[in-house]
């Protein structure tokens, strides 16, 4: 799967981008859309717009963590994976038994989105199993993504020439467009259009950059983990109409 965002959605973290951009030759993101859909005929392509592009594929994909695709409402997703508690979930979001994995993370998003009653990092813990997923909202312009707590879907994001922000499954195209400015999306964690990148495992807690390097020394896209020794500031909980979760995260 691929997701490629403007800067106007998406802004992914500085140090995602390797110091080494003048000699590293990346693509824009316009020519890794063409170069994932040009890889194979069977290729989906979503345009959304001013915002970017979503494709995905139903062949390349790994056995045990299919892929699936739904859009409903002006919101887009993909997802990856397997969730153990499917029944569950179905009847806390008031689902059909025909609901499947990328309908319950539409709902959670849609719930969470207009004045949900929990926190998005718990709604996401919900999920259990093995996942990675990308949705965006184009009523709302925002984007959300996470990876499950293990790392069990391969994930990973990077950034193209022209400063868009890239998510795909498959780590070698994205070496090659990204070049060094990409690297694994952090375990355990969501990023959204006005939230950033946070820990849904350590909620309290901030992320900090761990510089990579690669076979030659060269400085690549860092990697991110949960620093214990320093807390996010929490704020008090929006009520009323101000309690869009869209525009909280």
């Amino acid at each position: 799967m691929l997701t490629v965002l403007k800067r106007s959605v998406a802004q992914g973290p500085k140090e995602l981008t390797s110091p080494n951009v003048e000699s590293d030759r990346r693509k824009n993101g316009i020519d890794l859309v063409d170069s994932f859909v040009s890889a194979d005929s069977g290729t989906v392509c979503i345009n959304l717009g001013d915002a970017g592009a979503m494709a995905y594929t139903q062949s390349r994909q790994p056995l045990f963590t299919p892929r699936s695709f739904r859009a409903v409402d002006d919101m887009f997703c993909i997802f990856e994976g397997v969730l153990d508690n499917v029944a569950v979930l179905r009847q806390r979001y008031g689902l059909n038994k025909s609901a499947n994995e990328v309908s319950i993370v539409i709902e959670a998003y849609r719930t969470l989105r207009d004045r949900g009653p929990y926190p998005a990092d718990q709604v996401i813990r919900e999920l259990s199993g093995k996942f990675a997923f990308v949705l965006y909202d184009s009523t709302s312009q925002a984007f959300f993504t996470a990876l499950d707590a293990d790392g069990s879907v391969p994930f990973f994001w990077g950034t193209s020439a022209d400063g868009c922000l890239v998510l795909s499954d498959d780590p070698n195209f994205l070496k090659e467009g990204c070049r060094k400015s990409f690297a694994p999306f952090p375990r355990g964690c969501f990023f959204s259009t006005s939230g950033g990148l946070q820990s849904f495992e350590q909620p309290l807690h901030k992320l900090m950059p761990m510089p990579r390097v690669d076979s030659k020394g060269q400085m690549c896209g860092a990697n991110f983990k949960v620093d214990v020794s320093a807390k996010r500031h929490a704020s008090m909980p929006r009520v009323g109409s101000e309690a869009n979760w869209a525009n909280a995260f």
